[in-house]
C-alpha cells in the first residue's frame, strides 16, 4: 500500500507533466514512469525545488525553466558507433541490400546530439552510399538538434569514438573526419550536407517521409507500452517494403502490436526488416 507521501508525489508528478503538455505541447505523459521520475528527481534537486509542485510552478511562470528542464526529460546519452556490433551488422548485412536502391532515405529518430547521425554518415561514405542518401535527423529537443547540427564534441570522448569505429569495421581512420582544436573536435561539415535536421515528436507527430532505414536506438525503453506501439507504427508506415528498422540492445518488437509487420533480420543486434505490402 502506498504511503500518503508517495501518493501525493505521484499526483504532483502527473500534474507537472500535464502542465508541461498544456503550456508547451511537449507530451511526456506516456513515458515510462520510473525512469521519468528518477530524472525529474534530479531536476528537482538541481533547481532547488522542494517538490514537483514547486517545479511545476517555476515551469509555468518562468520562461527560462522549460528549456532548462527539457534535457532531464529527453535522454541525451550517446556516443559514436555505440554498440559497434550493431554498426558492423549494418555494414555487413544491411548495406548490401541498400546498395540495390538508386536513392536512399535514412531516418535517425531521437538523434539527440548527433553522434549516431555522424556514425551513419561516415559508414555510408565508407560504403559508397553517401552520395545517394538523404538523412533525416529528428529530436524533440531544439538544443540537442543545434548541437547535432554543429557536430562539435569534447576531445576527451574521441578515443572511445575511435575504438568503436574500429570495432564497427571502419575502413579509414576516424581522424580523417574531424579537426581538433582547443580541447574539442568538429566533424567534417560535408558529413551533414545531405542531412535534414528537424523537430519531430514520436508522441504526437505523423510520418513525414518514405524511408529505407530507420534507426531508433535506446529511445523506446523510456516509453510505456502504448507509446512504444505508436512509435513502431510510425516506423512501419515510414519504411518501404523490405526496409530496415534498427533498435537498441534492450529493445524488441516482441509483444508489440506491430510485430507481425516485421521479420527478424539480425536478431542479436535488434535489426528488423519490414514485410507485407508497401
Amino acid at each position: 500500500m502506498k504511503s500518503d507521501a508517495t501518493e501525493t508525489e505521484e499526483i504532483e508528478l502527473e500534474l507537472l507533466l500535464e502542465a508541461v503538455y498544456r503550456k508547451y505541447q511537449y507530451d511526456f505523459r506516456r513515458y515510462s514512469p520510473a525512469s521519468l521520475k528518477r530524472r525529474l528527481l534530479q531536476a528537482k534537486a538541481q533547481f532547488g525545488c522542494g517538490s514537483f509542485s514547486a517545479l511545476q510552478h517555476r515551469v509555468l511562470h518562468e520562461p527560462a525553466m522549460m528549456p532548462a528542464l527539457l534535457p532531464y526529460l529527453t535522454v541525451q546519452v550517446s556516443e559514436m558507433f555505440r554498440d559497434p556490433a550493431y554498426f558492423l551488422a549494418l555494414r555487413e548485412k544491411v548495406v548490401p541490400h541498400l546498395k540495390t536502391y538508386p536513392s536512399l532515405k535514412v531516418w535517425i529518430a531521437g538523434c539527440a546530439t548527433g553522434e549516431e547521425l555522424y556514425s551513419l554518415a561516415i559508414l555510408f561514405r565508407e560504403e559508397g552510399l553517401e552520395s545517394r542518401t538523404i538523412f533525416y535527423a529528428t529530436d524533440i529537443n531544439p538544443d540537442a538538434l543545434k548541437k547535432a547540427e554543429a557536430g562539435i564534441y569534447e576531445a576527451s570522448r574521441v578515443p572511445l569514438f575511435t575504438e568503436n569505429h574500429r570495432k564497427a569495421g571502419g575502413k579509414s581512420s576516424l581522424s580523417d573526419y574531424y579537426t581538433a582544436a582547443y580541447g574539442r573536435v568538429i566533424f567534417d561539415p560535408t558529413l551533414k550536407e545531405r542531412t535534414v535536421f528537424s523537430d519531430h515528436s514520436l508522441v504526437s507527430d505523423a510520418v513525414f517521409a518514405e524511408t529505407h532505414l530507420v534507426s531508433c536506438r535506446n529511445v523506446l525503453i523510456y516509453f510505456n507500452r502504448d507509446l512504444q506501439d505508436r512509435a513502431l507504427g510510425l516506423f512501419r508506415d515510414s519504411l518501404v517494403r523490405k526496409g530496415f528498422l534498427g533498435l537498441g540492445s534492450k529493445e524488441s518488437l516482441r509483444f508489440s502490436a506491430h510485430a507481425d509487420a516485421f521479420q527478424e533480420f539480425e536478431r542479436s543486434e535488434r535489426i528488423y526488416q519490414r514485410g507485407g505490402a508497401a
